[in-house]
Protein backbone atom coordinates (compact mmCIF):
# COMPACT_ATOMS: atom_id res chain seq x y z
CA UNK A 1 0.00 0.00 0.00
CA UNK A 2 0.87 3.57 -0.98
CA UNK A 3 0.16 6.34 1.12
CA UNK A 4 1.74 9.58 0.61
CA UNK A 5 2.26 11.64 4.03
CA UNK A 6 4.54 14.49 4.98
CA UNK A 7 6.51 14.73 8.19
CA UNK A 8 7.94 17.59 10.24
CA UNK A 9 9.12 18.56 13.58
CA UNK A 10 9.83 16.27 16.63
CA UNK A 11 8.24 14.79 19.72
CA UNK A 12 5.48 12.74 20.47
CA UNK A 13 3.96 11.64 16.69
CA UNK A 14 0.85 12.89 15.91
CA UNK A 15 -1.25 12.04 12.62
CA UNK A 16 -4.00 14.48 10.71
CA UNK A 17 -5.75 13.03 8.57
CA UNK A 18 -7.71 15.99 6.10
CA UNK A 19 -11.72 16.02 4.75
CA UNK A 20 -13.43 15.21 1.20
CA UNK A 21 -11.89 16.49 -1.84
CA UNK A 22 -8.50 17.62 0.25
CA UNK A 23 -4.60 16.87 0.63
CA UNK A 24 -2.25 17.39 3.62
CA UNK A 25 -1.88 20.73 2.53
CA UNK A 26 -5.07 21.51 3.79
CA UNK A 27 -3.35 21.82 7.30
CA UNK A 28 -0.95 24.57 6.44
CA UNK A 29 -2.81 26.69 8.19
CA UNK A 30 -2.17 24.91 11.86
CA UNK A 31 0.88 22.81 11.06
CA UNK A 32 4.21 24.16 11.45
CA UNK A 33 2.16 25.66 14.79
CA UNK A 34 2.00 21.98 15.73
CA UNK A 35 5.87 20.89 14.88
CA UNK A 36 6.97 22.83 16.80
CA UNK A 37 5.81 20.76 19.69
CA UNK A 38 5.16 17.40 17.72
CA UNK A 39 5.98 15.21 15.30
CA UNK A 40 3.57 15.91 12.53
CA UNK A 41 2.69 13.55 10.13
CA UNK A 42 0.03 14.19 7.21
CA UNK A 43 -1.26 12.20 4.70
CA UNK A 44 -3.20 12.41 1.64
CA UNK A 45 -6.03 9.60 1.51
CA UNK A 46 -6.08 7.16 -1.30
CA UNK A 47 -7.62 8.65 -4.33
CA UNK A 48 -6.48 12.14 -2.80
CA UNK A 49 -3.49 14.35 -3.43
CA UNK A 50 -0.76 12.51 -4.22
CA UNK A 51 -1.80 8.98 -2.99
CA UNK A 52 -2.88 6.32 -5.87
CA UNK A 53 -6.98 4.99 -5.77
CA UNK A 54 -7.59 1.71 -4.38
CA UNK A 55 -10.32 -0.56 -5.58
CA UNK A 56 -12.40 0.45 -2.73
CA UNK A 57 -11.50 3.96 -2.26
CA UNK A 58 -15.02 5.33 -3.05
CA UNK A 59 -16.22 4.51 0.05
CA UNK A 60 -16.01 4.99 3.48
CA UNK A 61 -15.65 1.53 4.70
CA UNK A 62 -12.64 1.50 1.95
CA UNK A 63 -10.77 5.01 3.39
CA UNK A 64 -11.01 3.36 6.39
CA UNK A 65 -9.58 -0.10 5.75
CA UNK A 66 -6.90 1.68 3.94
CA UNK A 67 -6.17 3.72 6.59
CA UNK A 68 -5.93 1.05 9.18
CA UNK A 69 -3.61 -0.82 6.93
CA UNK A 70 -1.83 1.64 6.37
CA UNK A 71 -1.37 2.47 10.85
CA UNK A 72 -0.16 -1.25 11.19
CA UNK A 73 2.37 -1.15 8.29
CA UNK A 74 4.23 2.09 9.06
CA UNK A 75 3.83 1.08 13.16
CA UNK A 76 1.58 3.81 14.00
CA UNK A 77 -1.41 1.53 15.51
CA UNK A 78 -2.14 3.97 18.72
CA UNK A 79 -1.12 7.56 17.71
CA UNK A 80 -2.90 10.49 18.41
CA UNK A 81 -4.91 11.75 15.83
CA UNK A 82 -6.49 14.37 14.07
CA UNK A 83 -8.92 14.75 11.50
CA UNK A 84 -11.25 17.37 9.74
CA UNK A 85 -14.66 16.08 7.98
CA UNK A 86 -14.17 13.15 6.62
CA UNK A 87 -11.00 12.46 8.14
CA UNK A 88 -12.73 13.44 11.72
CA UNK A 89 -14.99 10.77 11.24
CA UNK A 90 -12.54 8.39 10.08
CA UNK A 91 -10.11 9.01 13.13
CA UNK A 92 -13.77 8.24 15.47
CA UNK A 93 -13.64 5.01 13.54
CA UNK A 94 -10.40 4.66 14.24
CA UNK A 95 -10.78 5.27 17.77
CA UNK A 96 -14.01 2.98 17.90
CA UNK A 97 -11.49 -0.18 16.37
CA UNK A 98 -8.93 0.93 19.31
CA UNK A 99 -6.31 1.67 16.95
CA UNK A 100 -6.11 5.19 17.96
CA UNK A 101 -4.49 7.14 21.51
CA UNK A 102 -6.01 10.65 22.00
CA UNK A 103 -7.87 12.13 19.12
CA UNK A 104 -9.45 15.52 17.75
CA UNK A 105 -12.55 15.25 15.53
CA UNK A 106 -13.21 18.53 14.03
CA UNK A 107 -16.75 18.44 12.54
CA UNK A 108 -16.92 14.86 11.83
CA UNK A 109 -19.44 13.65 9.14
CA UNK A 110 -21.43 10.92 9.46
CA UNK A 111 -23.62 12.02 12.23
CA UNK A 112 -26.68 12.99 9.55
CA UNK A 113 -30.27 12.09 9.83
CA UNK A 114 -33.52 12.61 7.44
CA UNK A 115 -33.28 15.81 5.49
CA UNK A 116 -29.72 16.41 6.45
CA UNK A 117 -28.48 14.18 4.39
CA UNK A 118 -30.25 15.05 1.56
CA UNK A 119 -29.06 18.78 2.12
CA UNK A 120 -25.51 17.26 2.44
CA UNK A 121 -26.01 15.46 -0.29
CA UNK A 122 -27.50 18.43 -2.42
CA UNK A 123 -25.18 21.40 -1.74
CA UNK A 124 -21.69 19.37 -1.91
CA UNK A 125 -22.85 17.84 -5.71
CA UNK A 126 -23.85 21.21 -6.55
CA UNK A 127 -20.45 22.83 -4.72
CA UNK A 128 -18.42 20.38 -7.01
CA UNK A 129 -20.24 20.90 -10.35
CA UNK A 130 -19.82 24.96 -10.07
CA UNK A 131 -16.04 24.59 -9.05
CA UNK A 132 -15.35 22.31 -11.71
CA UNK A 133 -17.35 24.65 -14.05
CA UNK A 134 -14.61 27.40 -13.16
CA UNK A 135 -11.81 25.27 -12.46
CA UNK A 136 -9.41 27.54 -14.83
CA UNK A 137 -10.48 30.89 -13.71
CA UNK A 138 -9.91 29.60 -9.46
CA UNK A 139 -7.35 31.88 -9.29
CA UNK A 140 -8.61 34.98 -10.25
CA UNK A 141 -12.08 34.45 -8.59
CA UNK A 142 -10.31 33.59 -5.13
CA UNK A 143 -8.35 36.53 -5.43
CA UNK A 144 -11.75 38.76 -5.40
CA UNK A 145 -13.12 39.06 -2.05
CA UNK A 146 -16.36 38.35 -3.41
CA UNK A 147 -15.76 35.59 -5.53
CA UNK A 148 -13.75 34.03 -2.81
CA UNK A 149 -16.68 34.45 -0.35
CA UNK A 150 -19.68 33.02 -3.05
CA UNK A 151 -17.41 29.78 -3.44
CA UNK A 152 -16.53 29.48 0.52
CA UNK A 153 -19.65 30.52 1.90
CA UNK A 154 -20.31 27.24 2.95
CA UNK A 155 -17.65 25.88 4.16
CA UNK A 156 -15.93 29.31 6.29
CA UNK A 157 -17.25 31.47 8.81
CA UNK A 158 -15.04 34.37 7.39
CA UNK A 159 -13.89 33.59 3.34
CA UNK A 160 -12.39 37.17 3.47
CA UNK A 161 -9.64 36.29 5.87
CA UNK A 162 -8.50 33.12 3.80
CA UNK A 163 -5.50 33.33 1.75
CA UNK A 164 -6.59 33.37 -1.69
CA UNK A 165 -4.25 31.14 -2.96
CA UNK A 166 -4.56 28.79 -0.01
CA UNK A 167 -8.56 28.50 -1.14
CA UNK A 168 -7.64 28.34 -4.73
CA UNK A 169 -5.51 25.27 -4.08
CA UNK A 170 -8.11 23.55 -1.85
CA UNK A 171 -10.88 24.37 -4.54
CA UNK A 172 -8.56 22.68 -7.10
CA UNK A 173 -8.25 19.54 -5.28
CA UNK A 174 -11.70 18.62 -4.64
CA UNK A 175 -11.94 19.55 -8.26
CA UNK A 176 -9.25 16.89 -9.36
CA UNK A 177 -10.44 14.49 -6.68
CA UNK A 178 -12.12 11.61 -9.01
CA UNK A 179 -13.97 9.55 -6.12
CA UNK A 180 -15.64 12.70 -4.36
CA UNK A 181 -18.80 12.11 -6.12
CA UNK A 182 -19.05 7.98 -4.97
CA UNK A 183 -17.98 9.32 -1.69
CA UNK A 184 -20.33 11.75 -1.45
CA UNK A 185 -23.30 9.13 -2.46
CA UNK A 186 -22.01 6.45 0.03
CA UNK A 187 -21.58 9.12 3.21
CA UNK A 188 -25.30 10.27 2.38
CA UNK A 189 -26.73 7.06 2.21
CA UNK A 190 -24.81 5.25 4.42
CA UNK A 191 -24.97 3.94 8.08
CA UNK A 192 -24.72 6.99 10.87
CA UNK A 193 -20.89 6.68 12.01
CA UNK A 194 -20.92 4.21 15.56
CA UNK A 195 -19.06 3.99 18.85
CA UNK A 196 -17.95 4.28 21.35
CA UNK A 197 -14.13 5.06 21.68
CA UNK A 198 -12.44 1.81 22.39
CA UNK A 199 -9.58 4.18 24.19
CA UNK A 200 -8.87 5.48 27.69
CA UNK A 201 -6.91 8.18 25.87
CA UNK A 202 -8.94 12.02 25.46
CA UNK A 203 -11.28 12.13 22.43
CA UNK A 204 -12.23 15.91 21.77
CA UNK A 205 -15.39 16.51 19.15
CA UNK A 206 -15.12 19.77 18.12
CA UNK A 207 -17.81 21.81 16.37
CA UNK A 208 -18.04 25.22 14.46
CA UNK A 209 -21.15 27.36 15.55
CA UNK A 210 -21.44 28.49 12.12
CA UNK A 211 -20.42 25.11 10.35
CA UNK A 212 -23.15 25.35 7.32
CA UNK A 213 -22.12 21.30 6.15
CA UNK A 214 -22.66 19.23 9.16
CA UNK A 215 -24.79 21.43 10.95
CA UNK A 216 -24.33 21.90 14.93
CA UNK A 217 -27.21 20.10 15.81
CA UNK A 218 -25.42 16.96 15.06
CA UNK A 219 -23.19 17.35 17.70
CA UNK A 220 -25.65 16.00 20.57
CA UNK A 221 -26.01 12.82 18.29
CA UNK A 222 -21.89 12.86 17.91
CA UNK A 223 -21.24 12.91 21.55
CA UNK A 224 -24.28 10.26 22.14
CA UNK A 225 -22.30 7.72 20.25
CA UNK A 226 -19.29 8.71 21.96
CA UNK A 227 -20.39 9.68 25.36
CA UNK A 228 -17.01 10.01 27.25
CA UNK A 229 -15.71 12.45 24.31
CA UNK A 230 -15.50 15.98 25.35
CA UNK A 231 -17.08 18.84 23.26
CA UNK A 232 -15.37 22.16 22.14
CA UNK A 233 -17.22 24.59 20.54
CA UNK A 234 -15.43 27.27 18.22
CA UNK A 235 -17.70 30.16 18.50
CA UNK A 236 -16.60 32.02 15.11
CA UNK A 237 -15.94 28.71 13.13
CA UNK A 238 -17.58 27.20 10.14
CA UNK A 239 -16.49 23.91 8.81
CA UNK A 240 -13.38 24.17 9.39
CA UNK A 241 -12.12 25.15 12.87
CA UNK A 242 -7.61 24.92 11.36
CA UNK A 243 -9.10 27.82 9.05
CA UNK A 244 -11.24 30.13 10.60
CA UNK A 245 -9.49 29.88 14.08
CA UNK A 246 -6.44 28.41 14.05
CA UNK A 247 -4.84 29.71 17.38
CA UNK A 248 -7.64 27.89 19.15
CA UNK A 249 -7.53 24.87 17.06
CA UNK A 250 -3.75 24.65 17.99
CA UNK A 251 -4.41 25.02 21.79
CA UNK A 252 -7.68 22.06 21.44
CA UNK A 253 -5.17 19.68 19.47
CA UNK A 254 -2.30 20.32 21.77
CA UNK A 255 -4.35 20.13 25.04
CA UNK A 256 -5.98 16.91 24.02
CA UNK A 257 -3.00 14.93 23.23
CA UNK A 258 0.13 16.12 25.41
Amino acid sequence: MTIFHTRAGRGKPLLLVHGLGATCRSWDTISPALAEARDVIALDLPAHGQSPEEADSGTFDGLARSLDDWLKAENLTGVDMVGSSLGARLVLEMARRGRAGAVVALDPGGFWQGWERTFFNATITASLALVRAVRPALPAITGNVVGRTALMVQLSARPRALDPAFVARELKSLADTRTVGSLVKDLAKGAMQEGPANTSAPVVIGWGRKDRLCLPQQADRAMAAFPKARMHWFEHSGHFPMWDQPEETVKVILDATE
